[in-house]
């Protein structure tokens, strides 16, 4: 298929743009490519549209009906970024034509179609993203002082044994590769436990998907009791924590078989299918989109949406599991579920409250890379619809899980602003290209399909657009102060916040909230000079005061050396008086 094939109409002028924040629309001329679409005005400094076809969630037509003839339309566009623009077309043909066109390349199912195969970078890259967090650099780290307890396994190397997992992977170093093969065929999806992270004092936090709970299959697994055990060491206990449960599952651990380990459950929602998040993510636009409704209103609607809801139940559950590792030093196994949703936005959020590598630009990557990529979580599937596509015309595996862990992120940085070498700009620079993005990192749906795909070859990662030196720059938070210490966040109703830099930031104007942010910025950075100067100026002092200490040494050593001369020709018997006189003389003289 050829992108010609889907462009009927490649130009238009006379096109006018409305926007939610804009009073007047935008009078110039539509373009439509192959990946994006583009309105200029050709105007130098005029505000011009560059919208990826990828962006684009949904298409909605209102044609122009007068005297019952058709006279063009208007064209709104809800994108995944939250935005809504309506084009408006005066032309009835121009108007089927450019619709069509749009809702097709926004829609298209081969993956190597997508723009970030074609996307050529417009500068050196520094380096690979696509290789940046392998496991065993990034295990080899958090192993470190591990006494060579864990090692790397290459039984998933062919993707059989697990296919959402990785090629590599930590297990501990008494399990055999066999064990782990009959782990996966008692685990949904193949998911046996595997190392997601290790304490400074320890203790292993594990993932894994829940026991199969099929006809036919055993309700014990030895080799999965022989993996978890390995882990307890010196604990006497550890804890397995479910997040998907609802109600009494036949699906978790045996008290009988799994005697050592407590099992605690901390769902996030009472929900049957990821794709409630979703459902939960839609009513918190349509409030934050309806800015005509009363306080009363809006603030039932949010209430509503139980999103907030999610958002606090995964703080706690992060809360108490980072509790049993860092306070009682246990092990412990999450899970919930495929493992693929709810499980990783727990282990992920542990990271961030214990580990302070995890609040620096390059920590929260290799976190994500870790945790989401190599874990397995779904992109593709989860993001091909956002909160603007009816629940008729969407898969019922779309999701927002990953929001929900940004939304997370965002509430722990709120309460330790100053802990966070990043801020809310980086998380939505997240949001954004996990949708829709010229870049190849989170494109597929695992490892295995990012290898067919070859994405490392053939696409440009997002972890080397960020670390450039002038991008980092950009994100970087002015309030932070490394704090190496553990941040347990509040998990009272009322420390949760709505994210208004993202859910609202195309329906409320911004600009003073950029604007308060860049006074805040200039003063951390006026901050810092004068920090510099004084420390330049103390340098300065005390080279002078060294300076003068050693002027007032020679000084006062000229004046030892006279004294001792005197002191000796008063001793001698053989001096005479004049010449001790004209001595006297010189030594008042050099007072």
């Amino acid at each position: 298929m050829e992108f010609a094939e889907l462009i009927l109409t490649p130009k238009l002028d006379g096109v006018l743009l409305y926007d939610q924040l804009s009073d007047r629309p935008i009078d110039g001329t539509l373009c439509v490519t192959g990946h994006h679409l583009i309105l200029s005005t050709r105007k130098e400094g005029a505000q011009e549209l560059w919208l990826l076809h990828q962006n684009i969630d949904l298409v909605e037509r209102k044609p122009n009906i007068v005297n019952n003839v058709l006279e063009g339309g208007t064209i709104i566009l809800k994108c995944k970024d939250l935005r809504i623009i309506a084009l408006k077309i005066a032309s009835p043909q121009e108007y089927f034509n450019i619709s069509n066109s749009i809702e097709q390349l926004s829609n298209l199912e081969e993956t190597r179609m997508l723009y970030p195969f074609f996307y050529i970078p417009m500068y050196n890259i520094l380096e690979d993203g696509h290789s940046l967090y392998r496991p065993e650099q990034e295990f080899g780290k958090l192993l470190a002082n591990g006494d060579g307890e864990w090692r790397l396994t290459t039984v998933n190397s062919t993707y059989q044994v697990c296919p959402t997992y990785g090629a590599r992977l930590v297990v501990a170093r008494s399990i055999t590769d066999e064990q782990i093969v009959q782990s996966a065929a008692f685990r949904d999806g193949g998911r046996f436990p595997v190392l997601s992270y290790r304490h400074a004092n320890g203790a292993a936090m594990l993932r894994s998907a829940q026991p199969l709970a099929a006809p036919g299959v055993t309700k014990r697994c030895r080799a999965d009791e022989a993996i978890l055990n390995a882990v307890l060491g010196r604990s006497k206990k550890g804890f397995i924590f479910d997040t998907w449960a609802k109600g009494k599952s036949s699906t978790t651990e045996t008290d009988q078989h799994y005697s050592q380990w407590k099992k605690v459950t901390r769902p996030i929602g009472q929900f049957s299918s990821v794709s409630a998040l979703l459902d939960s993510f839609i009513k918190l636009m349509e409030a934050c989109n309806d800015v005509q409704c009363s306080s009363d209103k809006w603030l039932s609607r949010l209430e509503m949406s139980g999103w907030l809801g999610y958002v606090l139940n995964a703080l706690n559950a992060a809360c108490v599991v980072a509790q049993c590792l860092d306070q009682e030093g246990s092990p412990v196994l999450v899970h919930g579920g495929k493992g693929l949703d709810t499980t990783l936005v727990i282990t992920s959020l542990v990271q961030i409250i214990l580990n302070p590598d995890s609040r620096t630009i390059r920590g929260l990557q290799a976190l994500i890379d870790r945790e989401w990529l190599q874990g397995g979580y779904p992109f593709s599937t989860r993001h091909k619809h956002s909160c603007y596509t009816p629940t008729n015309l969407r898969r019922k595996s779309s999701s927002a899980t990953f929001l929900l862990f940004l939304d997370c992120v965002y509430q722990l940085y709120a309460q330790f602003p100053c802990s966070f070498e990043y801020d809310h700009r980086l998380l939505v620079t997240l949001f954004e290209h996990s949708y829709f993005s010229q870049y190849g990192t989170f494109l597929g749906d695992c490892e295995r399909d990012r290898v067919q795909l070859k994405v490392t070859t053939r696409t440009t990662s997002l972890w080397s657009h960020l670390n450039r030196p002038e991008v980092v720059k950009s994100l970087l938070n002015p309030l932070y102060e490394p704090n190496p210490a553990v941040i347990w966040p509040s998990v009272a109703p009322l420390s949760i916040v709505l994210w208004s830099e993202l859910y609202t930031r195309w329906s409320i104007d911004q600009s003073q909230l950029k604007i308060n942010f860049g006074h805040i910025h200039a003063l951390v950075s006026r901050e810092k000079d004068l920090r510099s100067r004084v420390v330049k100026l103390r340098r300065q002092l005390a080279d002078l005061q060294r300076e003068y200490q050693i002027v007032r040494g020679e000084k006062n050593g000229n004046s030892d050396e006279l004294l001792h001369a005197r002191h000796a020709e008063m001793d001698d018997p053989g001096d005479d008086g004049d010449e001790e006189s004209v001595s006297s003389d010189a030594l008042g003289s050099s007072k």
